[in-house]
């Protein structure tokens, strides 16, 4: 099974290569001209447990959104194309992860039905040079475009650093357990495919 995947995309706003393996040693070499973003999705990749490398030269002189909701697009299109037709994965993922006096929760299904649940709420406008507010976007895009029904919830904090970095954390070990293989390389779902 080679689950990997190249995507560039290039538009007015933002020029982005995203190369993803899943089954690689974990590793993140990434920028995208916004260090906490940088810092999220390192975070994103080692917990993950996959490789993760990722260029973006984004409209920062407008500001992160495009930036953050376009990575979003492009790794949502590069994890849908490393699962391919999505057999013989676990499917579902789920994790709590506490951050100091943070605790994220996400829940997710590889269904190929996109959606977006997300209950979070954050005290400052920014951490560093990140819009908390582009926390909400990058999942939405990322979900939409991976075909993943995804939950992602912060049940409590007073730290937005500590709040987001719980629910990428979440995310990350929530999808590790999805994309780890089954014991029989089927689809898991009634229907017979996703």
């Amino acid at each position: 099974m080679n689950r990997t995947a190249q995507i560039s995309r290039k538009t007015k706003e933002t020029d982005i290569t995203v190369k993803l393996e899943l089954d690689a040693a974990p590793k993140a070499d990434v920028d995208t001209g916004i260090g906490f973003l940088d810092h999220m999705l390192t975070a994103l990749a080692v917990h993950g447990g996959f490789s993760l490398y990722l260029r973006c030269n984004g409209d920062l002189n407008v500001d992160g959104h495009h930036t953050a909701e376009d990575i979003g697009i492009v790794l949502g299109m590069a994890f849908k194309e490393a699962l391919g037709d999505k057999s013989g994965i676990m499917r579902y993922g789920s994790a709590f992860i506490p951050m100091d006096e943070s605790l994220g929760f996400c829940a997710l299904d590889i269904s190929a039905r996109p959606f977006l649940v997300f209950n979070a709420q954050f005290t400052n406008e920014r951490v560093g040079e990140f819009d908390t507010c582009l926390t909400e976007e990058f999942m939405r895009a990322f979900a939409f475009n991976a075909g993943i029904t995804l939950h992602l919830r912060c049940e409590y904090g007073s730290n937005d650093h500590h709040k987001i970095e719980a629910l990428f954390k979440a995310l990350a070990y929530a999808l590790k357990q999805a994309v780890k293989p089954n014991t029989d390389g089927s689809v898991v779902s009634t229907k017979g495919m996703l």
